[in-house]
Protein backbone atom coordinates (compact mmCIF):
# COMPACT_ATOMS: atom_id res chain seq x y z
CA UNK A 1 0.00 0.00 0.00
CA UNK A 2 1.26 3.55 -0.81
CA UNK A 3 1.24 5.49 2.58
CA UNK A 4 2.61 8.97 3.36
CA UNK A 5 3.44 10.02 6.98
CA UNK A 6 2.94 13.19 7.87
CA UNK A 7 5.93 14.49 10.26
CA UNK A 8 9.71 13.00 10.98
CA UNK A 9 9.82 13.52 14.37
CA UNK A 10 9.47 10.31 16.79
CA UNK A 11 6.78 8.54 15.79
CA UNK A 12 6.80 9.30 12.27
CA UNK A 13 10.46 8.02 11.89
CA UNK A 14 9.27 4.83 13.69
CA UNK A 15 6.58 4.88 11.39
CA UNK A 16 8.07 5.37 8.17
CA UNK A 17 11.06 2.62 9.43
CA UNK A 18 8.65 -0.11 10.74
CA UNK A 19 5.66 0.01 7.96
CA UNK A 20 8.27 0.40 4.90
CA UNK A 21 9.40 -3.10 6.68
CA UNK A 22 6.08 -4.49 6.59
CA UNK A 23 6.38 -4.14 2.46
CA UNK A 24 4.16 -0.74 2.62
CA UNK A 25 5.65 1.72 -0.01
CA UNK A 26 6.48 4.26 2.15
CA UNK A 27 6.84 8.47 1.70
CA UNK A 28 7.99 10.73 4.53
CA UNK A 29 7.25 14.11 5.12
CA UNK A 30 8.49 16.90 6.79
CA UNK A 31 9.02 20.82 6.77
CA UNK A 32 12.49 20.28 7.66
CA UNK A 33 14.74 19.68 4.81
CA UNK A 34 17.55 18.39 7.32
CA UNK A 35 15.07 15.37 8.24
CA UNK A 36 14.18 14.86 4.99
CA UNK A 37 17.94 14.74 3.67
CA UNK A 38 18.27 12.30 6.97
CA UNK A 39 15.41 9.66 5.65
CA UNK A 40 16.38 10.11 1.94
CA UNK A 41 20.53 9.27 2.76
CA UNK A 42 19.36 6.16 4.83
CA UNK A 43 19.71 8.02 8.41
CA UNK A 44 16.84 7.64 10.94
CA UNK A 45 15.74 11.34 12.49
CA UNK A 46 16.29 10.11 15.82
CA UNK A 47 18.45 8.07 18.30
CA UNK A 48 16.48 4.77 18.59
CA UNK A 49 17.13 0.63 19.06
CA UNK A 50 17.04 -0.89 15.71
CA UNK A 51 15.36 2.02 13.53
CA UNK A 52 18.95 3.38 11.46
CA UNK A 53 18.68 -0.08 10.15
CA UNK A 54 15.33 -0.61 9.58
CA UNK A 55 15.42 2.96 7.53
CA UNK A 56 18.94 2.06 5.68
CA UNK A 57 17.08 -1.00 4.23
CA UNK A 58 14.09 -0.41 2.97
CA UNK A 59 15.54 3.11 1.21
CA UNK A 60 18.08 0.73 -0.34
CA UNK A 61 15.33 -1.38 -1.42
CA UNK A 62 13.26 1.41 -2.79
CA UNK A 63 10.01 1.21 -0.25
CA UNK A 64 11.31 4.45 1.57
CA UNK A 65 11.80 8.01 0.69
CA UNK A 66 11.17 11.80 1.96
CA UNK A 67 10.32 14.61 0.81
CA UNK A 68 9.26 18.14 2.00
CA UNK A 69 6.27 18.37 -0.34
CA UNK A 70 2.65 17.20 1.43
CA UNK A 71 0.90 17.77 -1.54
CA UNK A 72 3.34 15.41 -3.72
CA UNK A 73 3.49 12.96 -0.90
CA UNK A 74 -0.74 12.94 -0.50
CA UNK A 75 -1.04 12.64 -4.46
CA UNK A 76 1.22 9.73 -4.43
CA UNK A 77 -0.24 7.78 -1.39
CA UNK A 78 -3.55 5.99 -0.69
CA UNK A 79 -3.59 6.63 2.82
CA UNK A 80 -2.23 9.30 4.89
CA UNK A 81 -0.56 9.08 8.29
CA UNK A 82 -0.47 12.17 10.80
CA UNK A 83 2.27 11.84 13.20
CA UNK A 84 3.34 15.55 13.56
CA UNK A 85 3.58 17.15 17.17
CA UNK A 86 0.83 18.80 19.35
CA UNK A 87 2.86 20.45 22.47
CA UNK A 88 1.20 21.84 25.21
CA UNK A 89 0.15 25.50 24.43
CA UNK A 90 0.49 27.90 27.49
CA UNK A 91 -3.10 26.97 29.22
CA UNK A 92 -2.21 23.01 29.21
CA UNK A 93 -4.15 22.21 26.08
CA UNK A 94 -2.76 20.24 22.76
CA UNK A 95 -1.59 22.86 19.97
CA UNK A 96 -3.39 21.47 17.21
CA UNK A 97 -1.81 23.98 14.38
CA UNK A 98 0.27 21.54 12.86
CA UNK A 99 -2.64 19.06 12.70
CA UNK A 100 -5.28 21.27 11.31
CA UNK A 101 -2.10 22.28 8.11
CA UNK A 102 -1.85 18.80 7.06
CA UNK A 103 -5.59 18.43 7.15
CA UNK A 104 -5.83 21.50 4.81
CA UNK A 105 -3.15 20.20 2.68
CA UNK A 106 -4.89 17.04 2.41
CA UNK A 107 -8.26 19.03 1.29
CA UNK A 108 -7.25 21.36 -1.15
CA UNK A 109 -4.43 18.09 -2.66
CA UNK A 110 -7.39 15.32 -3.21
CA UNK A 111 -9.41 17.60 -4.84
CA UNK A 112 -7.96 16.26 -7.72
CA UNK A 113 -7.84 12.49 -7.02
CA UNK A 114 -10.31 10.49 -7.95
CA UNK A 115 -10.21 7.67 -5.64
CA UNK A 116 -10.74 6.72 -2.17
CA UNK A 117 -8.70 8.73 0.42
CA UNK A 118 -7.69 7.57 4.26
CA UNK A 119 -6.39 10.10 6.63
CA UNK A 120 -5.43 8.35 10.08
CA UNK A 121 -4.15 10.57 13.29
CA UNK A 122 -1.50 9.24 15.20
CA UNK A 123 -0.62 12.01 16.85
CA UNK A 124 -2.08 12.27 20.64
CA UNK A 125 -5.18 15.37 19.90
CA UNK A 126 -7.61 17.03 21.73
CA UNK A 127 -11.26 15.47 21.72
CA UNK A 128 -13.14 16.56 18.68
CA UNK A 129 -10.06 16.44 16.50
CA UNK A 130 -11.39 13.79 14.12
CA UNK A 131 -14.97 15.46 13.34
CA UNK A 132 -12.85 18.54 12.78
CA UNK A 133 -10.53 17.25 10.64
CA UNK A 134 -13.42 15.82 8.41
CA UNK A 135 -15.22 19.57 8.27
CA UNK A 136 -11.69 20.97 7.62
CA UNK A 137 -11.09 18.48 4.15
CA UNK A 138 -14.90 17.98 3.58
CA UNK A 139 -14.40 22.42 3.32
CA UNK A 140 -10.95 22.37 1.03
CA UNK A 141 -11.86 19.43 -1.31
CA UNK A 142 -15.65 19.82 -1.61
CA UNK A 143 -15.68 15.96 -1.12
CA UNK A 144 -17.90 14.09 1.29
CA UNK A 145 -16.43 12.55 4.37
CA UNK A 146 -17.27 8.50 4.22
CA UNK A 147 -18.08 8.54 0.50
CA UNK A 148 -14.81 9.85 -0.96
CA UNK A 149 -12.56 10.04 1.88
CA UNK A 150 -12.33 9.05 5.94
CA UNK A 151 -10.62 10.31 9.23
CA UNK A 152 -9.51 7.24 11.15
CA UNK A 153 -8.56 8.07 15.07
CA UNK A 154 -5.08 5.59 15.31
CA UNK A 155 -3.40 6.57 18.26
CA UNK A 156 0.27 4.94 19.21
CA UNK A 157 1.90 3.57 22.11
CA UNK A 158 5.19 3.39 21.98
CA UNK A 159 7.65 3.66 24.57
CA UNK A 160 11.46 5.88 24.00
CA UNK A 161 13.88 3.42 23.81
CA UNK A 162 11.65 -0.49 22.64
CA UNK A 163 9.65 2.15 19.96
CA UNK A 164 10.57 -0.28 17.27
CA UNK A 165 9.94 -3.45 18.85
CA UNK A 166 6.58 -1.73 20.62
CA UNK A 167 5.30 -1.19 16.76
CA UNK A 168 5.85 -4.48 15.93
CA UNK A 169 4.56 -5.98 19.15
CA UNK A 170 1.48 -3.60 20.58
CA UNK A 171 -0.69 -4.09 23.78
CA UNK A 172 -3.30 -3.62 20.69
CA UNK A 173 -3.68 -1.37 17.37
CA UNK A 174 -6.53 1.12 17.65
CA UNK A 175 -8.92 2.22 15.22
CA UNK A 176 -11.95 4.43 15.09
CA UNK A 177 -13.98 6.69 12.28
CA UNK A 178 -17.39 6.66 10.98
CA UNK A 179 -16.19 5.12 7.76
CA UNK A 180 -16.47 1.74 7.21
CA UNK A 181 -14.07 1.71 4.38
CA UNK A 182 -11.51 3.46 6.04
CA UNK A 183 -11.63 1.14 8.91
CA UNK A 184 -10.89 -1.67 6.55
CA UNK A 185 -8.10 0.50 4.85
CA UNK A 186 -6.41 0.75 8.16
CA UNK A 187 -6.98 -2.98 8.85
CA UNK A 188 -4.59 -3.76 5.78
CA UNK A 189 -1.83 -1.09 7.09
CA UNK A 190 -1.70 -3.00 10.33
CA UNK A 191 -2.25 -6.26 8.61
CA UNK A 192 0.91 -8.38 8.87
CA UNK A 193 1.57 -7.37 12.68
CA UNK A 194 0.31 -9.82 14.96
CA UNK A 195 -1.13 -7.97 17.62
CA UNK A 196 -5.63 -7.41 18.08
CA UNK A 197 -7.16 -4.78 15.99
CA UNK A 198 -9.71 -2.87 18.77
CA UNK A 199 -12.46 -1.03 16.76
CA UNK A 200 -14.23 1.37 19.12
CA UNK A 201 -15.68 4.45 19.19
CA UNK A 202 -13.61 7.85 18.08
CA UNK A 203 -14.34 9.73 21.22
CA UNK A 204 -12.77 6.39 23.21
CA UNK A 205 -9.57 6.65 20.48
CA UNK A 206 -9.05 9.92 21.32
CA UNK A 207 -9.02 9.62 25.01
CA UNK A 208 -7.03 6.50 24.95
CA UNK A 209 -3.50 7.76 25.31
CA UNK A 210 -4.52 10.74 27.96
CA UNK A 211 -5.82 7.73 30.01
CA UNK A 212 -2.85 5.38 29.82
CA UNK A 213 -0.26 8.03 30.33
CA UNK A 214 -1.96 9.53 33.10
CA UNK A 215 -1.91 6.32 35.37
CA UNK A 216 1.35 5.53 34.17
CA UNK A 217 2.46 8.84 36.05
CA UNK A 218 -0.34 8.20 38.62
CA UNK A 219 1.65 4.86 38.96
CA UNK A 220 4.83 6.49 39.46
CA UNK A 221 3.89 8.88 42.02
CA UNK A 222 1.88 6.19 43.87
CA UNK A 223 4.45 3.79 43.81
CA UNK A 224 7.30 6.95 45.18
CA UNK A 225 4.86 7.97 47.96
CA UNK A 226 4.74 4.56 49.57
CA UNK A 227 8.38 4.53 49.29
CA UNK A 228 9.26 7.43 51.03
CA UNK A 229 7.22 5.95 53.78
CA UNK A 230 8.85 2.59 53.66
CA UNK A 231 12.24 4.35 54.31
CA UNK A 232 10.75 6.55 57.43
CA UNK A 233 9.85 3.14 58.82
CA UNK A 234 13.21 0.86 57.96
CA UNK A 235 11.15 -1.17 55.20
CA UNK A 236 12.82 -2.00 51.80
CA UNK A 237 10.28 -0.44 49.48
CA UNK A 238 11.29 -2.46 46.51
CA UNK A 239 10.68 -5.62 48.41
CA UNK A 240 7.08 -4.52 49.80
CA UNK A 241 6.58 -3.55 45.90
CA UNK A 242 7.59 -6.73 44.07
CA UNK A 243 5.03 -8.41 46.89
CA UNK A 244 2.31 -5.90 45.79
CA UNK A 245 2.65 -6.74 42.41
CA UNK A 246 2.73 -10.22 42.62
CA UNK A 247 -1.25 -10.03 43.11
CA UNK A 248 -2.73 -9.85 39.75
CA UNK A 249 -5.56 -11.20 40.66
CA UNK A 250 -6.92 -7.47 42.12
CA UNK A 251 -3.70 -5.35 42.30
CA UNK A 252 -2.75 -6.02 38.88
CA UNK A 253 -5.86 -6.40 37.03
CA UNK A 254 -9.28 -5.11 35.31
CA UNK A 255 -10.61 -5.52 38.63
CA UNK A 256 -11.34 -1.72 40.18
CA UNK A 257 -11.22 0.17 36.80
CA UNK A 258 -15.28 0.54 36.27
CA UNK A 259 -16.27 3.71 36.68
CA UNK A 260 -19.62 3.83 38.89
CA UNK A 261 -20.26 4.63 42.30
CA UNK A 262 -17.37 5.55 45.11
CA UNK A 263 -15.62 2.64 47.36
CA UNK A 264 -16.82 1.71 51.25
CA UNK A 265 -17.08 -1.05 53.66
CA UNK A 266 -14.60 -1.46 56.78
CA UNK A 267 -11.31 -2.05 54.68
CA UNK A 268 -10.50 0.52 52.20
CA UNK A 269 -11.58 3.65 53.97
CA UNK A 270 -9.89 2.42 57.45
CA UNK A 271 -6.75 1.44 55.85
CA UNK A 272 -6.43 4.49 53.76
CA UNK A 273 -7.05 6.65 56.60
CA UNK A 274 -4.48 3.99 58.29
CA UNK A 275 -1.49 5.04 55.99
CA UNK A 276 -2.15 8.42 55.59
CA UNK A 277 -1.53 8.69 59.29
CA UNK A 278 1.72 6.96 58.98
CA UNK A 279 3.35 9.17 56.62
CA UNK A 280 1.80 12.27 59.24
CA UNK A 281 3.47 11.05 62.24
CA UNK A 282 6.82 10.98 59.81
CA UNK A 283 6.05 14.48 58.67
CA UNK A 284 5.74 12.94 54.63
CA UNK A 285 3.74 14.94 52.09
CA UNK A 286 1.51 12.19 50.25
CA UNK A 287 -0.25 14.41 48.06
CA UNK A 288 -1.84 11.58 46.48
CA UNK A 289 -2.75 8.75 49.37
CA UNK A 290 -3.88 12.19 51.20
CA UNK A 291 -6.15 13.16 47.90
CA UNK A 292 -7.57 9.53 47.42
CA UNK A 293 -10.30 10.02 50.16
CA UNK A 294 -11.43 13.39 49.13
CA UNK A 295 -11.52 12.45 45.06
CA UNK A 296 -13.94 9.84 46.66
CA UNK A 297 -15.93 12.02 48.52
CA UNK A 298 -16.43 14.46 45.64
CA UNK A 299 -17.97 11.84 43.56
CA UNK A 300 -20.44 11.47 46.11
CA UNK A 301 -21.37 14.64 45.99
CA UNK A 302 -21.28 14.10 42.07
CA UNK A 303 -24.30 11.23 42.96
CA UNK A 304 -26.12 13.10 44.90
CA UNK A 305 -26.56 16.34 42.74
CA UNK A 306 -27.75 13.77 39.86
CA UNK A 307 -30.31 12.77 42.19
CA UNK A 308 -31.30 16.40 43.30
CA UNK A 309 -31.37 17.43 40.13
CA UNK A 310 -34.10 15.33 38.97
CA UNK A 311 -36.44 17.30 41.19
CA UNK A 312 -38.38 14.69 42.81
CA UNK A 313 -39.14 13.74 45.97
CA UNK A 314 -39.78 10.34 46.33
CA UNK A 315 -36.38 8.17 46.01
CA UNK A 316 -35.92 4.69 46.48
CA UNK A 317 -32.64 2.80 47.06
CA UNK A 318 -32.02 -0.45 45.30
CA UNK A 319 -29.40 -1.94 47.68
CA UNK A 320 -28.02 -0.31 50.77
CA UNK A 321 -24.41 -2.51 51.51
CA UNK A 322 -21.64 -1.28 50.23
CA UNK A 323 -21.14 -4.09 47.73
CA UNK A 324 -23.27 -6.71 46.38
CA UNK A 325 -23.74 -9.79 48.40
CA UNK A 326 -23.51 -8.78 51.30
CA UNK A 327 -25.16 -7.13 54.57
CA UNK A 328 -21.69 -5.02 55.29
CA UNK A 329 -23.14 -1.03 56.00
CA UNK A 330 -20.27 0.42 57.29
CA UNK A 331 -19.16 3.01 55.08
CA UNK A 332 -21.67 2.42 52.97
CA UNK A 333 -21.52 5.61 50.45
CA UNK A 334 -25.02 4.86 49.18
CA UNK A 335 -26.08 4.79 52.76
CA UNK A 336 -24.47 8.35 52.96
CA UNK A 337 -26.64 9.14 50.15
CA UNK A 338 -29.35 8.17 51.78
CA UNK A 339 -28.72 10.02 55.02
CA UNK A 340 -28.14 13.43 53.52
CA UNK A 341 -31.37 13.08 51.61
CA UNK A 342 -33.16 12.11 54.24
CA UNK A 343 -31.94 15.97 56.12
CA UNK A 344 -33.24 17.24 52.90
CA UNK A 345 -36.60 16.22 53.65
CA UNK A 346 -36.61 13.59 50.57
CA UNK A 347 -38.74 10.64 50.80
CA UNK A 348 -36.41 7.52 51.18
CA UNK A 349 -37.15 4.10 50.69
CA UNK A 350 -34.68 1.03 50.65
CA UNK A 351 -34.95 -2.00 49.45
CA UNK A 352 -31.97 -4.60 49.90
CA UNK A 353 -32.48 -8.52 50.12
CA UNK A 354 -28.77 -8.80 51.79
CA UNK A 355 -30.38 -6.52 54.76
CA UNK A 356 -32.47 -8.04 57.55
CA UNK A 357 -32.19 -5.91 60.76
CA UNK A 358 -33.41 -8.52 62.91
CA UNK A 359 -30.12 -10.45 61.74
CA UNK A 360 -27.41 -7.48 62.59
CA UNK A 361 -25.12 -7.51 65.13
CA UNK A 362 -21.66 -5.90 66.42
CA UNK A 363 -20.52 -2.92 64.77
CA UNK A 364 -22.64 -3.21 61.65
CA UNK A 365 -25.86 -2.89 63.61
CA UNK A 366 -24.46 0.27 65.27
CA UNK A 367 -23.66 2.37 62.65
CA UNK A 368 -26.78 1.47 60.51
CA UNK A 369 -28.94 2.59 64.05
CA UNK A 370 -26.56 5.44 64.39
CA UNK A 371 -26.87 6.71 60.82
CA UNK A 372 -30.20 6.26 60.38
CA UNK A 373 -32.17 5.49 63.53
CA UNK A 374 -35.64 5.29 61.94
CA UNK A 375 -34.25 2.59 59.50
CA UNK A 376 -37.28 0.26 60.61
CA UNK A 377 -39.69 2.85 58.67
CA UNK A 378 -37.47 3.24 55.14
CA UNK A 379 -36.22 -0.47 55.16
CA UNK A 380 -38.72 -2.38 52.62
CA UNK A 381 -38.79 -5.83 52.36
CA UNK A 382 -41.59 -6.43 49.92
CA UNK A 383 -40.71 -5.33 46.45
CA UNK A 384 -43.98 -4.29 45.25
CA UNK A 385 -43.99 -2.13 48.62
CA UNK A 386 -40.93 -0.59 47.58
CA UNK A 387 -41.69 0.34 44.15
CA UNK A 388 -45.14 1.79 45.66
CA UNK A 389 -45.13 5.58 44.30
CA UNK A 390 -41.39 6.01 43.57
CA UNK A 391 -40.27 8.76 41.70
CA UNK A 392 -36.52 7.92 41.37
CA UNK A 393 -34.88 4.64 41.55
CA UNK A 394 -30.88 4.64 43.03
CA UNK A 395 -29.68 1.41 41.64
CA UNK A 396 -26.69 0.73 44.04
CA UNK A 397 -26.20 -2.98 44.11
CA UNK A 398 -27.05 -6.04 41.22
CA UNK A 399 -28.97 -9.04 42.89
CA UNK A 400 -31.35 -11.62 41.02
CA UNK A 401 -34.37 -9.75 41.20
CA UNK A 402 -32.87 -6.63 39.74
CA UNK A 403 -34.40 -7.33 36.53
CA UNK A 404 -37.92 -8.21 38.46
CA UNK A 405 -37.91 -4.92 39.87
CA UNK A 406 -37.50 -3.31 36.29
CA UNK A 407 -40.31 -4.95 34.65
CA UNK A 408 -42.46 -4.02 37.75
CA UNK A 409 -41.00 -0.40 38.17
CA UNK A 410 -43.48 2.23 36.07
CA UNK A 411 -42.44 3.34 32.53
CA UNK A 412 -42.34 7.30 34.28
CA UNK A 413 -39.77 6.51 36.64
CA UNK A 414 -36.20 7.62 36.74
CA UNK A 415 -33.83 5.09 36.88
CA UNK A 416 -30.15 6.57 38.27
CA UNK A 417 -27.66 3.90 37.72
CA UNK A 418 -24.78 3.42 39.73
CA UNK A 419 -22.85 0.26 38.77
CA UNK A 420 -23.62 -0.04 35.09
CA UNK A 421 -25.90 -3.13 35.34
CA UNK A 422 -28.70 -2.00 33.44
CA UNK A 423 -28.95 -1.65 29.44
CA UNK A 424 -29.58 2.61 28.84
CA UNK A 425 -31.64 1.15 25.76
CA UNK A 426 -34.14 -0.13 27.89
CA UNK A 427 -37.93 1.78 27.72
CA UNK A 428 -38.33 0.80 31.42
CA UNK A 429 -38.10 4.83 32.75
CA UNK A 430 -35.97 7.34 31.93
CA UNK A 431 -32.23 6.44 32.35
CA UNK A 432 -28.90 7.93 33.42
CA UNK A 433 -25.35 6.61 34.68
CA UNK A 434 -23.36 8.12 36.77
CA UNK A 435 -20.40 7.89 34.34
CA UNK A 436 -21.71 7.47 31.27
Amino acid sequence: MKISIHGLGYVGCVGVGCLSELGHDMVGVDVDPIKVALINGGKATIVEKHIDELIKKNVDKGLLRATTSSSEAIMNSEVAIICVGTPNDQNGHLDMTHIYAVAREVGKTIKDKNTFYTVAIRSTVMPGTNKKLAEIITNESGKKNEIDFAVVSNPEFLREGSAVSDFFNPPYTVIASDSKKGIEVMREVYGKINAEILITDVGSAELIKFVNNSYHGLKVVFANEIGRICKALGVDSRILMDLFVKDKILNISSYYFKPGFGYGGSCLPKDLKALNSIGHDEYLKLPVLSAIETSNQIHLEHALNLIINKRKRKIGFYGISFKAGTDDLRFSPALELAERLLGKGYEIKIYDKNVNLSLLIGKNKDFIFNKLPHINEILIEDLDQFLDSLEVIVVVNKDDNLDEMLKRSLNNTEIIDLISVIDEKSNLGKYEGICW
